[in-house]
C-alpha cells in the first residue's frame, strides 16, 4: 500500500468523525486516502466513502476484506493508540543503551542525600493529576531549553520521567544527545512503575520549571546547533512556506512546537498547536498524512530542533524548522476550528436537552449539566434513548463536531429546533458534571489507558507496559515501519 514518496492516508473508524478529521488532518485534495475498518464492526465503508467524495478528494479506496484481509495476506496488526511513536520509544532504548533507574533506586538515592532533580515530561493536565513527589512538569521538547536553570549544577542527577515508557526514554535520551554535563536517566515505567511498587504519587502539584536566563538560554542553543548538525535538521524560510502552502497536491503542517501559553500569545497564522514532546510521544494525533512535509515552529529555534531530531529518526524525510517568522501572518488566541461545511445556528446559552458529541472519556470528567453522550455515528441509538424533544443543543469539545452533525440531528428530529453551542466546551465557562450516567451507547468509542479505568488499575498497568515492551519486536515484523539510527 506504500506508494513510494506520494502522500497516503491510511482513514479508520467511524464514518461520523470523517468531515471532522479531514477538516483537521487531509489539508491537500490530492492525496491517496485508504479506508480500513474490521468487516465484523458495524462501521460503513460505502458511507466512508461517499462522504469523502462529498469533502472532494477523487483519490478514495477502501481496503478490501478489512482488516481481516490484511491479517490473512500476512500484514502486521497492532493494538492501542499512537503505536508509531511507543514503538520508537523502544527503538531509541534498545539503540542508544538510554539509562533507566527504577523506583527502588531513586527513592534510596534520595535517601542517601544524592543531588537531584525530577523533571515530568508531560503536559501540565497530566502532571497534576498525579506525579513522582517533588517532580516539576517540564514538558518534552522542553527539557533541553529549559534543564541548564532546572540543573544549573554539573553534579546534579537529572531523572526524567512520564506516566509510563516512551516520554521518559526520549526526554532522558534528548538531554544526552544535547550534551549536558549531568547524568541522566529515566525512571523506568514512569508514574505507573512507581506506584506499581507501592509508592504514593503526589496530585494537584503546580511546579513548573522557569523559563531559560539568558545563561541558560545560549547554552540551550548551541546544544541545538549540535544536534542539529549530527541529526540531519533541515531549515526553511517564509518564501519556501508561503510557496508550499500553494502546492494543493501536498500537505504542509505549520507546527507550533511551544507552549500553549506562547501559542496563544501570537503564533503563525493557520499553524496548529503542537507541542514538541507530544508530536514526538503521539505523532498520529497531530499528522495523519504519511510523507507530508513538517515545518515546526519556535523563534528560539531550540525546541523546533530538538522535535525535528526526533521526526528525523522516526523516518519523516520532509521535516523543516522555520528559522524566522518575518513575512508571516500572525495571529494571537486559541486556534480557531475550520472545516468544510456550512456552519450550523448557534448560540451561547444552556436550554433544551444537550447532545454531547465529546469522546466517552471527556464526557466522563466533565459535561454541561444534564447532557447526554452521544456518538455520531450512531445517533439512531441516541434518538431511541433520548426520545423526542422541543430543542436539542449540540456541544463538543470546540464545537467543530457539533456542526458537523447537526444536519443528521434534524434529520432524526424533525420537531426539535437544533442550535450549536458557540464555541462548544472550550468557550463554556461552566458549570460542569461529572459521569455518565446519560450515555446512549456503549463507551467503546476510543481506546482507554491505564490511568482512564475505573478500577484493577494494577493490572491495567502491568498490561500497558507490557504492550509497550512487545511492540519492538513486532515492527520488525511490519516493513512500513523504518527508524534510522544516527
Amino acid at each position: 500500500m506504500d506508494r513510494g514518496s506520494s502522500e497516503q492516508v491510511l482513514v479508520t473508524g467511524s464514518a461520523g468523525f470523517i468531515g471532522f478529521h479531514v477538516a483537521r488532518y487531509l489539508l491537500a485534495r490530492g492525496v491517496s486516502v485508504v479506508g480500513v475498518d474490521s468487516v465484523n464492526d458495524y462501521y460503513d465503508p460505502a458511507l466512508k466513502r461517499a462522504r469523502l467524495a462529498e469533502l472532494g478528494y477523487s483519490d478514495v479506496s477502501i481496503l478490501d476484506g478489512g482488516t481481516d484481509a490484511w491479517r490473512a495476506a500476512g500484514g502486521e496488526l497492532f493494538s492501542g493508540i499512537n503505536v508509531p511513536s511507543k514503538a520508537f520509544g523502544e527503538f531509541v532504548e534498545h539503540q542508544y543503551e538510554t539509562p533507566r533507574i527504577t523506583a527502588e533506586d531513586l527513592e534510596r538515592l534520595r535517601a542517601s542525600g544524592q543531588k537531584m532533580v525530577v523533571l515530568d515530561s508531560r503536559p501540565f493536565e497530566e502532571y497534576q493529576r498525579m506525579c513522582i513527589p517533588g517532580g516539576i512538569d517540564t514538558p518534552g521538547a522542553e527539557l533541553a531549553y529549559r534543564v541548564h536553570d532546572a540543573a544549573p549544577d554539573p553534579e546534579t542527577l537529572v531523572v526524567v520521567n512520564c506516566a509510563g515508557r516512551t516520554r521518559s526514554i526520549i526526554g532522558c535520551q534528548s538531554l544526552r544527545n544535547a550534551g549536558i554535563a549531568n547524568r541522566v536517566v529515566a525512571l523506568k515505567d514512569g508514574t505507573m512503575g512507581w506506584q506499581l511498587s507501592g509508592r504514593e504519587v503526589e496530585q494537584g502539584a503546580s511546579r513548573r520549571a522557569v523559563d531559560p536566563s539568558p545563561a541558560g538560554l545560549t547554552k540551550a542553543q548551541a546544544a541545538a546547533e549540535r544536534v542539529a548538525q549530527r541529526f540531519g535538521v533541515k531549515f526553511t524560510d517564509a518564501g519556501r512556506v508561503h510557496a508550499w502552502l500553494r502546492d494543493q497536491q501536498r500537505t504542509t503542517y505549520l507546527l507550533d512546537v511551544r507552549t500553549r501559553e506562547e501559542f496563544e500569545a501570537g503564533h503563525l497564522a493557520g499553524s496548529r498547536h503542537a507541542p514538541g514532546g507530544q508530536l514526538v510521544q503521539a505523532t498520529d494525533e497531530y499528522v495523519a498524512v504519511r510523507h507530508a512535509r513538517l515545518v515546526l515552529i519556535d523563534p528560539e529555534r531550540v525546541r523546533a530542533v530538538m522535535t525535528a531530531s526526533w521526526l528525523n529518526q522516526m523516518g519523516w524525510q520532509d521535516v523543516y524548522v522555520l528559522a524566522n517568522l518575518a513575512g508571516l501572518d500572525l495571529e494571537t488566541g486559541p486556534r480557531k476550528p475550520s472545516f468544510r461545511f456550512k456552519p450550523w445556528a448557534i448560540t451561547t446559552q444552556l436550554g433544551g436537552t444537550v447532545l454531547d458529541f465529546s469522546t466517552s472519556l471527556r464526557f466522563h470528567h466533565r459535561h454541561l449539566p444534564g447532557a447526554w453522550w452521544v456518538v455520531r455515528s450512531r445517533l439512531k441509538e441516541a434518538r431511541e434513548k433520548v426520545g423526542d424533544h422541543r430543542m436539542l443543543l449540540l456541544t463538543s469539545e470546540d464545537g467543530a463536531l457539533a456542526h458537523l452533525a447537526a444536519p443528521e440531528v434534524a434529520a432524526l428530529w424533525p420537531k426539535a429546533q437544533v442550535r450549536v453551542l458557540d464555541g462548544g466546551h472550550a468557550a463554556w465557562k461552566g458549570p460542569w458534571e461529572s459521569g455518565v450516567e446519560h450515555a446512549t451507547t456503549t463507551r467503546d468509542d476510543i481506546w482507554y489507558k491505564p490511568y482512564d479505568h475505573e478500577a484493577g488499575f494494577e493490572q491495567h498497568a502491568r498490561d500497558y507496559l507490557a504492550w509497550e515492551v512487545a511492540l519492538i519486536e513486532q515492527i520488525k515484523r511490519d516493513p512500513t515501519i523504518r527508524f534510522q539510527k544516527f
